[in-house]
């Protein structure tokens, strides 16, 4: 159902002969940034620095991106250096070694930025840098899956987890910057929609549910029932939103949006599943519960639950090991990656419904739907990103009636990241 969505070996290609000596002063600069522990930030740091922005901040703000990245990319090359070589090597790793070697040289060769032109050629740098590293995730997944027969469920999904934490981080500190940058100068505290940066002050969760299911709900259903024939007179599940209708809070409204997202597709496409006959799919209930430290979304569906014969346990459909769950080494799945790894993930709402990449002629692309299908990603990013400043996503399933997701976020934004070096 919708919810559970050889090896090629090959030595670590290199751009251009090096050198032993070459490598050896590498890996002494890698030892130097490795040694340093990476500077976690809350959400409220971030925003009380962005909040009064002026040159001065803007050019400190850079310098702090300029030497926090390496540091952090440093953490992750010394990861991939201690795995077995015949992980190391495998199609998409290799790929992913050396974009992270790539980058920690630069950004350590980029020299100090003391004004605003710096600043601008600085911003440029990083936003070249964002979308080279788009292919990592889908490359590190393939990968991580041809590796899975190497490695032991726990030392995998730990590694992948460490690696998609800290890239994630990067990427906030990055396109915080370059936000803070754009905004130099304009007060974005009184737009319709207050945020520092990329984090939105005010950010209304209903309307983020709202706009989620708008824009799964404007697909053409255009699934295909057991005769081949296809249904124009149905349309997707009705999303009925309640509880604590005004919450809002402080957050990255990118990260929130990537998750409800992703939930609700999960349990639209299980509703239709599971009641592919039916005149009428039944409704969707999103509840949002505000609390003193937290906020909470709950997603019930009547997909039928999550029992398969894939995996054990719901949790599992967050992991990248193939004996947790097996679709991992599915060939669909695999050659879904290869492609996704060509073009790049971002992990954005944009993306699933083809705003950031070329639409083709196939009826998918045209109505909108994720370019990205059956890559298996979007339960475990969900997860990384809801866990990414402290809160939690937990899958509860009733097999034979439906399932249960619990999406938890701190809301007082005091929760340091969640990255580990």
């Amino acid at each position: 159902m919708s919810w559970q969505s050889g090896s090629l070996v090959r030595r670590l290609p290199y751009t251009r002969p090096l050198s032993n000596a070459l490598h050896f002063y590498q890996n002494r600069q890698l030892d130097i940034y490795a040694a340093k522990e990476a500077h976690r930030l809350t959400l409220r740091q971030l925003v009380f620095f962005g909040r009064q922005m002026d040159s001065d901040r803007l050019i400190k703000s850079a310098n702090y991106v300029r030497t926090e990245l390496p540091v952090r990319i440093a953490h992750r090359i010394r990861d991939l250096q201690a795995l077995p070589y015949v992980v190391v090597t495998q199609e998409g790793v290799a790929k992913v070694y050396e974009l992270y070697w790539s980058a920690f040289e630069r950004f350590r060769r980029f020299p100090p930025i003391t004004n605003l032109s710096e600043n601008e050629a600085f911003c440029e740098f990083l936003e070249n840098i964002l979308d080279e590293h788009a292919p990592a995730i889908p490359s590190l997944s393939l990968g991580l899956s041809l590796a899975s027969p190497h490695l032991p469920p726990d030392s995998l999904d730990s590694f992948m987890h460490r690696m998609l934490v800290s890239r994630i981080s990067r990427r906030v500190l990055a396109e915080h910057h370059v936000a803070l940058t754009k905004s130099l100068g304009k007060n974005s505290l009184e737009a319709q929609d207050p945020h520092v940066g990329i984090i939105y002050t005010a950010l209304n969760l209903k309307n983020s549910v709202d706009k989620c299911v708008r824009l799964l709900r404007n697909r053409p259903y255009c699934i295909v029932d057991d005769m081949g024939e296809s249904r124009p007179d149905r349309t997707w599940p009705e999303v009925i939103v309640d509880g604590h209708l005004d919450t809002k809070f402080s957050y990255i409204c990118e990260h929130l949006e990537y998750i409800l997202f992703e939930l609700l597709k999960n349990a639209m496409q299980a509703t239709e599943f599971q009641h592919g006959d039916a005149t009428a799919l039944p409704p969707i209930r999103a509840t949002i519960v505000a609390g003193e430290n937290d906020v909470g979304v709950r997603i019930s569906d009547q997909g039928g639950g999550l029992s398969s014969a894939f995996i054990q346990s719901p949790s599992d459909l967050f992991s990248f090991s193939h004996v947790r769950n097996a679709t991992r080494m599915d060939d669909d799945r695999l050659g879904a990656l290869r492609t996704a790894s060509f073009r790049g993930v971002r992990a954005t709402v944009a993306e699933q419904v083809g705003e950031e990449t070329e639409r083709s002629t196939d009826p998918e692309s045209q109505g909108g739907i994720a370019p990205h299908q059956r890559i298996g990603l979007g339960l475990p990013m969900s997860n990384i990103f809801a866990t990414y400043f402290g809160g939690s996503l937990e899958l509860v399933s009733l097999d034979g009636w439906g399932t249960d997701v619990y999406l938890r976020l701190p809301k007082l934004g005091t929760n340091l990241e969640g990255i580990e070096v």
